[in-house]
């Protein structure tokens, strides 16, 4: 195996980087192991400069990624032992920011959960399961796709976790809360036997396309604009309200299944003004100007 091919297996199975992006960065490292004309392993500093001229009419986003790739791969080196220097200092550096997800406010998740309960509050299965993958999308914040391939051996018997397979095929435990479990064992007793899967549909389990489709339309039952409502915008208000509750960065790192802190740390832009408000409001220093 190359040393490319060695990274891309620690990716895997050390970080459990997702088969698109192990694709990508194999992809983007021979593609500037082409453009130098020499092994990325043996390339140096002044060598890795001039790909900043072949990636000049990228955009920020893909420049960001090559480079991102071209780091790791260095740092691999040099933790494996086959390189002592780090030559990335001559790389391009892009000035690209991350979007900003779509938040929603507690208000209207209120109204959200409203309007599905009231839908549920009798025995009609459809509405009954939509309001579980309510509770499970904002309650704790899985992915789309963990959502709706989730196994009926996911759900548990009397512990309140439930085991999701994330990207990568890491598997990590996320709490359901005491809310949630009602309304699972709802589901449970409706639900059609004779299939795996928690959210069946037909011979397979229900689809991401489907799921946007049933909560824009709960959007619009609840009278919020459709647009704003997708599973991810869900799995961010989950992200977003438990930072302002106080939790920690890490743990949400672990209930989100970020492989990577920075991909978590989007979402401390969202509680800055509160925490502008209370150094203002609780800083010793501010204290001492209230008593002058």
């Amino acid at each position: 195996m190359s040393d490319i091919e060695d990274f891309l297996a620690m990716l895997a199975a050390e970080r459990g980087a997702a088969r698109n992006t192990l694709l990508a960065y194999g992809r983007d490292l021979r593609q500037a192991e082409e453009m130098l004309g020499v092994t990325l392993a043996e390339a140096k500093p002044a060598q890795l400069a001039r790909l900043g001229q072949g990636w000049s009419s990228l955009a920020p986003s893909t420049l960001a990624r090559k480079v991102s790739a071209l780091r790791q791969y260095y740092g691999f080196l040099i933790d494996e032992g086959d390189r002592e220097d780090d030559p990335t200092h001559a790389l391009p550096r892009p000035a690209t920011r991350r979007p900003l997800p779509k938040i929603l406010g507690h208000a209207q998740v209120e109204a959200l959960f409203q309007r599905a309960e009231e839908e549920a509050s009798g025995d009609k299965p459809e509405a009954v399961r939509l309001l579980a993958m309510l509770e499970l999308l904002y309650g704790s914040g899985l992915r789309a796709t963990e959502l709706v391939s989730l196994p009926l051996s996911a759900v548990p018997r009397d512990e309140p976790f439930l085991t999701v397979t994330g990207k990568g095929g890491q598997a990590r435990l996320v709490p359901v809360s005491s809310r949630a479990k009602k309304v699972l064992s709802r589901w449970l007793a409706l639900r059609e036997d004779g299939s795996q899967w928690l959210f069946p549909s037909r011979k397979a389990h229900l689809s991401r396309v489907r799921l946007f489709q049933m909560l824009k339309e709960l959007a619009a039952r609840a009278g919020l604009p459709p647009e704003k409502l997708s599973p991810h915008v869900l799995r961010h208000a989950f992200a977003t309200h438990l930072l302002e509750g106080g939790a920690d960065l890490r743990a949400l790192q672990t209930l989100l299944g970020h492989a990577d802190i920075a991909t978590t740390q989007i979402y401390t832009h969202v509680d800055a003004a509160r925490l502008v408000k209370l150094v203002n409001e609780r800083h010793p220093l501010a204290q001492a100007r209230r008593s002058d």
